[in-house]
């Protein structure tokens, strides 16, 4: 599926919800090396925007639900193919949820998952519903169109 207007092909769409109640008590476990798979800078802005809502796990879930959701998208853009990395090998921080001044979202890859996607685009969006306990993200993986 081309978007010709923004010279661009979806690759992949991927989707993923997070319970935040559970995430948070995987987080709160003794010797957990859960917390290991965010940036210092996820870590930073989770502590900042946590301030506000008094829940700074909301945020970490809404960025591991992003993880995983890029994940899925990438999946299927490889659909048939062999796999780049392993799945067992990938590296959760280079798979990074940044923020710009106005609090949009936006993924930085690092390592060999943006060295694979090198001519790629991602495009993500985050929610959260207190109310259903839950953080969601959706990501599109784009491809540049020549």
């Amino acid at each position: 599926m081309a978007d010709l207007a923004l010279g661009t092909a979806v690759l992949g769409v991927g989707v993923d919800v997070v319970y935040i109640s559970a995430f948070s008590a995987q987080l709160e476990q003794p010797g957990t090396r859960f917390a290991a798979v965010f940036t210092p800078q996820e870590r930073r802005h989770a502590s900042r925007a946590g301030v506000t809502t008094g829940r700074p796990t909301q945020h970490l879930a809404a960025r591991w639900a992003a993880k995983e959701a890029f994940l899925k998208a990438w999946s299927e853009s490889r659909f048939g193919k062999t796999d780049v990395i392993a799945p067992g090998q990938v590296d959760f921080q280079d798979i990074e949820v940044r923020c710009d001044a106005l609090g949009r979202p936006s993924l930085r890859l690092h390592g060999p998952i943006a060295a694979a996607l090198v001519g790629c685009t991602t495009r993500v969006s985050l929610s959260h519903d207190l109310d259903a306990d839950t953080a969601i993200a959706i990501v599109v993986l784009q491809e540049d169109v020549k």
